[in-house]
């Protein structure tokens, strides 16, 4: 029931991303000896993207799994989460004024030439991604299958983006809601293996 959930919710209609926005990404999984950040071997590379609120303060957030960091897949992933017109703040990554060029406002800033520390840079996407990976380690101790991770993913940011209701009785309401707006699926399709191990 959890995982039809979980597909209700990453089916929906949301709202793009708009105003000041941050842009990263980070990698997801267990420690791993070898090569470490975004080329790291048998990790999963995660987007994120957060709204800044004024004075301070964040608004909703996005999270998506991506095969790479290049140019085209960065800017797939803003276009389809952040409205275009916004000011889209990142680190100086190579592919990030192409990925927003023309139809944002692009801040990108020099992690090392700033003296500061990354999550001084962009808090937002880095408060977000501390606090999904906390999540993912105490509800799900850590473990998580790739193919299950999106649907752990959306989940969080239904419920971060929905973090401040006053009426907790409507987050049920538009959970049923999308639920009911969902086409039926199938066990296969909810289960990444559904077929059991081969214990003999």
């Amino acid at each position: 029931m959890l995982h039809r959930f979980r597909c209700a919710v990453s089916h929906a209609g949301h709202d793009m991303l708009s105003g000041h926005v941050e842009v990263d990404e980070t990698v997801f999984g267990g420690v791993r000896h070898g090569k470490r950040g975004r080329g790291a071997e048998g990790k999963v590379l995660v987007a994120a993207a957060v709204e800044l609120l004024s004075p301070k303060g964040f608004g909703r957030c996005r999270l998506q799994i991506i095969p790479n960091a290049e140019t085209e897949t960065l800017k797939a992933f803003i276009q389809k989460h952040i409205k275009p017109g916004s000011t889209i703040y990142t680190d100086r990554l190579t592919s990030y004024p192409g990925a927003a060029k023309d139809e944002y406002i692009h801040q990108g800033t020099s992690i090392k030439g700033s003296g500061k520390e990354a999550n001084e840079v962009l808090p937002g996407v880095h408060r977000v991604a501390a606090l999904v990976k906390r999540w993912l380690m105490g509800t799900h101790q850590g473990s998580f299958e790739e193919d299950h991770l999106q649907a752990y993913l959306d989940e969080f940011a239904f419920r971060f983006n929905r973090r401040k209701s006053a009426h907790r009785g409507m987050l049920f309401y538009r959970l049923i809601e999308q639920c009911v707006a969902m086409h039926p699926m199938s066990f296969r399709e909810l289960v990444a293996n559904p077929k059991p191990k081969d214990e003999g």
